[in-house]
Formats: C-alpha cells, sequence, structure tokens
C-alpha cells in the first residue's frame, strides 16, 4: 500500500540532490578563473542531461536488475521495460519504483561530475564526454550494485549510508588517476576568480547534502532524523576545524578554508551517518577537517595539480568515512546497521577497510588506463594556445564575462 508520506519525502530528497550538481557546478564554477567559468560548469550540467540518458538506456538495470557474478546486474529493465508506475518499493518503505529509480539517477548525475575539478582547464569536451560514459559503465554502475544492488560487497557485509565508497571514494581516487595522467596545468591561475561564488555552491551542496543522507533511508523514521542531524553536526565541526587550521598554519581565518571544510565533512558522513551515534558525528566532523586539510597540505608539497582538490575533500573524505564507519557503527542507533571495532566486531572494520581499498585501487587503474586508451582515439589534453585563452572560448566560444 503506497505510503504517501514516504513518498512525499522521497519526492523531496530527490529534488535536493539534483540541486547538489548546479551547486557543485558553482562550487567549481568560482574556483576557476575567469576564462574557464563556463567550461567546468558545462561538465557538471552536461551529466545531468546524458547521465539521465545512460540511466534509462542502461544504467538502472545494471545497477539495480539481478545479478551477474555479483558485481553486475543484467538488462531486464534496459529502457526500463518491464517496469511500471504502479511498482511499489516493499514495505517499509512503500514508495513508488520510479521514485526509486529517480532518486538513484540523481547519484549517478552527481558522481561523476565530482571528478572534473581535478583537471580542469585542460581536458577537451569529446574525450571528457566517453571518459563519462566508460567510466559510469565500467566504475560507478558496478559499484552501485556490489554496494547496494546485492552485489558481492552487499552480501558480505559492507555497508556504505549514502556512498562514501559508491560516490567519494571512487570518484576521488578516479580523479587523482586524471591529474596524474592529464599533467600540470602550463598556464597558471591566480586562485578562485569569485568566492562569493563558491560560497554560493557551498550552499547549494550543504542543502543538499541533507537529502543525500537523510533521504538514504529511502522512509521516514528515527534513522532519517539522525542522518539528518549527524550531516549537519559533521559539516559544521568540519568547517570550523579546517578554518582553525588555516587560522594556525596560515595565520589568518580563511572563508574559503572554512567552505572548504565543510564540503570536507559532508563527504566523510556521507557513509556513516545512519549508523553511528551524534557524538560520533561530531568526531568525524573533527577528524575529516584536520585529516582532509593535512591531505591538501601533503598534495600541494607534493605538487600534484589536482586543481580543486577533489582527491583530498572527497577521495581522502570518503575513504577515511568507510573507515570510521567501520570503527564505530553501532546497532544501538540503527538495527539494519552493524557493530563496529570500538563496539567488539573487528571483523566488520576489515571488511569496510578492505571494499574501500578494492573500490579506490580498482578506480584509479581504471581511470588511468580509460584516459590512456581515449587518448589515442581523441586527444585528452588541449592545446597550449587553447590553454592560454581559456577554455571558455577556445572550446565553446562562449565567455561568463563579456568586456566592452
Amino acid at each position: 500500500m503506497l505510503d504517501t508520506g514516504n513518498t512525499g519525502f522521497m519526492l523531496v530528497a530527490t529534488s535536493l540532490v539534483m540541486l547538489m550538481t548546479p551547486g557543485l557546478a558553482f562550487f567549481y564554477g568560482g574556483l576557476v578563473g575567469r576564462k574557464n567559468v563556463l567550461a567546468i560548469m558545462l561538465q557538471s550540467f552536461v551529466s545531468m542531461g546524458w547521465t539521465s540518458v545512460l540511466w534509462f538506456i542502461c544504467g538502472y538495470s545494471l545497477c539495480f536488475s539481478g545479478d551477474v557474478g555479483g558485481v553486475i546486474g543484467n538488462l531486464d529493465h534496459a529502457f526500463m521495460m518491464s517496469l511500471s508506475p504502479t511498482d511499489m518499493l516493499p514495505a517499509p518503505t512503500n514508495i513508488p519504483l520510479f521514485v526509486f529509480v529517480a532518486y538513484q539517477m540523481m547519484f549517478a548525475i552527481i558522481t561523476p561530475a565530482l571528478i572534473t575539478g581535478a583537471f580542469t582547464n585542460r581536458v577537451r569536451f569529446v574525450p571528457y564526454m566517453i571518459f563519462l560514459t566508460v567510466w559510469l559503465l565500467f566504475v560507478y554502475f558496478p559499484f552501485v550494485h556490489m554496494v547496494w544492488g546485492g552485489g558481492i560487497l552487499q552480501r558480505w557485509g559492507v555497508l556504505d549510508f549514502a556512498g562514501g565508497i559508491v560516490v567519494h571514494a571512487i570518484a576521488g581516487m578516479a580523479a587523482l588517476a586524471s591529474v596524474f595522467y592529464v599533467g600540470k596545468r602550463r598556464v597558471a591561475e591566480k586562485g578562485p576568480h569569485s568566492i562569493p561564488l563558491v560560497a554560493l555552491g557551498t550552499g547549494l551542496l550543504w542543502f543538499g547534502w541533507y537529502g543525500f543522507n537523510a533521504g538514504s533511508e529511502l522512509r521516514v523514521d528515527h534513522v532519517t532524523a539522525l542522518a539528518f542531524l549527524n550531516t549537519d553536526t559533521a559539516a559544521s565541526f568540519a568547517a570550523i576545524t579546517w578554518l582553525i587550521m588555516a587560522w594556525i598554519f596560515e595565520k589568518k581565518p580563511k572563508f574559503l578554508g572554512l567552505l572548504t571544510g565543510s564540503i570536507a565533512g559532508l563527504a566523510t558522513i556521507t557513509p556513516a551517518a545512519g549508523y553511528v551515534t551524534l557524538p560520533v558525528a561530531v568526531l568525524i566532523g573533527i577528524v575529516a577537517g584536520v585529516v582532509c586539510y593535512g591531505a591538501i597540505t601533503l598534495k600541494n608539497k607534493l605538487q600534484w595539480d589536482d586543481a580543486l582538490d577533489v582527491w583530498g575533500v572527497h577521495g581522502v573524505g570518503g575513504i577515511l568515512g568507510v573507515l570510521m564507519l567501520g570503527l564505530f557503527a553501532t546497532t544501538a542507533v540503527n538495527t539494519a546497521g552493524a557493530n563496529g571495532l570500538f563496539y567488539g566486531n573487528p571483523s566488520f572494520f576489515l571488511k569496510q577497510l578492505a571494499a574501500v581499498s578494492f573500490a579506490s585501487i580498482y578506480a584509479f587503474g581504471f581511470s588511468y588506463l580509460a584516459l590512456a586508451i581515449i587518448n589515442k582515439v581523441s586527444e585528452v589534453r588541449v592545446g597550449e594556445a587553447d590553454e592560454l585563452l581559456g577554455l571558455d572560448a577556445s572550446l565553446h566560444g562562449e565567455e561568463a564575462y563579456v568586456h566592452d
């Protein structure tokens, strides 16, 4: 029987997650220089269109229909075949299946868009579209199935409430692979061209993350409320921790640091949001602020040109969140979860460690290899003249800011 309350909530949650991709576009757009704003924003917005097309053709089916070797689904629901508007998710959710299809599609849209911040100003549009396609088919869809769609990792007992493995770890490690393959920018930028634009993007992402995390319970209950509050708490503590870290090491409280820290906290709490207590969410936020700040400091020291710190925020944050879930999960707050190492279950921590390690290594290796193969078909990196002119004008013939 249809639960109208759950259905209404999940429609709102789906809309919130959709809003995260434009939020990401603003976040990334503000971080780049004036000549590359539209190019980076287009890479996010085009994922809203093209990923939705792939989701309709085969994505949903490969994630949630059948099972092939515990790794991927089948094509029984390709082109949404055999699905009816009257199909329901069973109790206790009791929402239309199409709401679930739409909700999961929003996750598929934003995940590859996260990667683009790493190679901003350097990648041509056609190779990006090819990469977006193959990465979804061979990285994102399989891991959704393995972790959430009844695949091997889910059957093994691995938990990921809203995407620490499925979203942040694999996107962050793919970003790092792209940094190594594509190489450094030839044209140094002076820094973010619009921190207010970054702030707007952060606000949209933070707002959307309530749907991302709380909505992952797929219904309204005490776990939904816990995930919502854990999300805000971790983000807030991470933001303030990052601000303090910047104040200590950079001698000034930086607004950009506060914004970046909040995103690190959001990424880190994501896998654990519905499985840990509120005090643990506080701890996760503080640790995220310290560790992700340290990761970006290390990246800068090693001179990796991860332009918008995708690896340090999303990759490290996602991995850290999965591991802290393995330490602090408790069935006292969610009987559908597990007990972590500190609650007497070391085997669960080892499973989380093994799963996130496997996912990270695979995503890194596949992404690097994919870019190398794509480069033989269509050169991945823009030429020096195009990079000097800026991708907005050279690739797209548009300018964000027109001068008289």
